[in-house]
């Protein structure tokens, strides 16, 4: 054990050859290479796979965030919005962009989620939708959580930028809200290097996101009734540059569409793997020393979850110890570094003791980790990690 080395990453392998055959293969001759045929059959492929009528390809998964809070202040105005204490941080900043007011809830140990139960607490006539974060591959819905949305008519927007592949009831999350954002980002369950979807089955809502991608321009819309629309109010302009809103460009490429494509294809398949990783660690882990506890129904997790049980400061610094020792990359706080009311970006808005309020989260912090879990790791592998960690005392 002692001179054990796993040489265990973060992410590894997650462009094979053949990927970068795929993109060699595109290159050749003289193609197009920004948002072109490529871009519109990923967002079709990808729309089939989830289970939705419309997405947008984009250049990352915070621009994903950021377009769907812009469209949904365009259909529902501005108020509250209720969102995690764990989360990545550019769920939070996009409704602090779009002029959103930020009301936070603690999370569900055995999902990292929200909790629904405080989320149903903060509902009130202000509410103008529920962001979701399904914690790296966890499912955080309930029957009662989408019960009430429904009877209260709240938006649902889902953060599945960790989850890709996680279901709920049988259907993929992502298909459940008004709005779902993913990331493709290179760690994640699939990737395009950087890149992010937004899905919906609203049309209205889909032409405003594929506008606000690109410069809020109306000839990005590809509905005629709303270029029509346009073009009537504003007939001195030219019909190819009607700026509707005060926009983004985030539009993706087509190299990153040619990646994405061939990923689709073998992301099911993979993610089988990593959910028979992720049972087998938690199944060798210690219970005594580690939650093991996770609601995996309908999970997916591209990183296996390392909790530690009790709050000790000096048994953390040695497990974090162990893992450095036998060359295991790992982050701290679990997703975007833990707490995010910790964060000086939110300390000035929210004060300095705000953290203190949410102990879920506040535990996850300090004691939360996450570590690599990709379809080629290895039975062997795991089993020495979990022989490692257990042998901290």
């Amino acid at each position: 054990m002692r001179n054990m080395h796993l040489n265990w990453p973060l992410m590894d392998n997650n462009i094979p050859r053949e990927d970068l055959d795929a993109v060699i293969e595109f290159l050749k001759g003289e193609p197009i290479l920004t948002q072109s045929e490529n871009v519109k059959a990923f967002e079709e492929e990808w729309s089939e796979w989830l289970g939705v009528k419309h997405s947008v390809f984009v250049n990352s998964g915070s621009s994903a965030n950021l377009i769907a809070l812009s469209a949904l202040k365009q259909t529902s105005g501005l108020g509250e919005i209720i969102v995690p204490t764990l989360t990545w941080v550019s769920d939070i900043a996009s409704v602090l962009q779009v002029g959103y007011t930020p009301v936070f809830v603690d999370i569900n140990p055995r999902n990292l989620c929200m909790n629904d139960h405080e989320v149903i607490k903060k509902i009130n006539k202000n509410t103008r939708g529920v962001f979701i974060t399904y914690v790296q591959g966890f499912n955080g819905l309930t029957e009662n959580l989408l019960h009430v949305l429904n009877k209260k008519r709240i938006p649902l927007i889902e953060d599945v930028c960790e989850s890709h592949g996680a279901t709920f009831k049988g259907d993929r999350l992502g298909s459940f809200g008004l709005m779902s954002n993913f990331s493709f980002y290179f760690a994640h369950h699939m990737t395009t290097v950087e890149g992010g979807m937004v899905s919906t089955n609203d049309n209205d809502l889909y032409q405003l996101c594929r506008m606000f991608r690109s410069h809020g321009m109306v000839r990005e819309s590809n509905d005629e009734e709303v270029k029509k629309k346009y073009l009537k109010e504003n007939p001195e302009l030219n019909p190819e540059f009607i700026f509707a809103f005060p926009a983004y460009n985030m539009r993706n490429n087509e190299i990153g569409a040619v990646f994405g494509r061939n990923q689709l294809r073998r992301l099911d398949e993979n993610n089988q793997k990593r959910r028979k990783n992720f049972e087998l660690f938690l199944d060798n882990l210690s219970p005594d020393k580690y939650r093991t506890d996770f609601d995996l129904e309908g999970s997916c997790n591209y990183a296996f979850n390392l909790v530690i049980k009790k709050q000790d400061f000096k048994f953390c610094e040695r497990v974090m110890r162990k893992l450095r020792e036998v060359g295991v990359e790992f982050r701290r706080g679990s997703a975007g570094g833990g707490n995010q009311l910790r964060q000086p970006y939110l300390k000035k808005l929210v004060g300095a003791e705000e953290h203190k309020k949410y102990p879920e989260v506040e535990h996850i912090h300090f004691f939360g980790f996450y570590i690599g879990n990709y379809p080629n790791l290895s039975e062997e592998k795991i089993f020495s990690l979990c022989d490692a960690l257990n042998a901290v005392e």
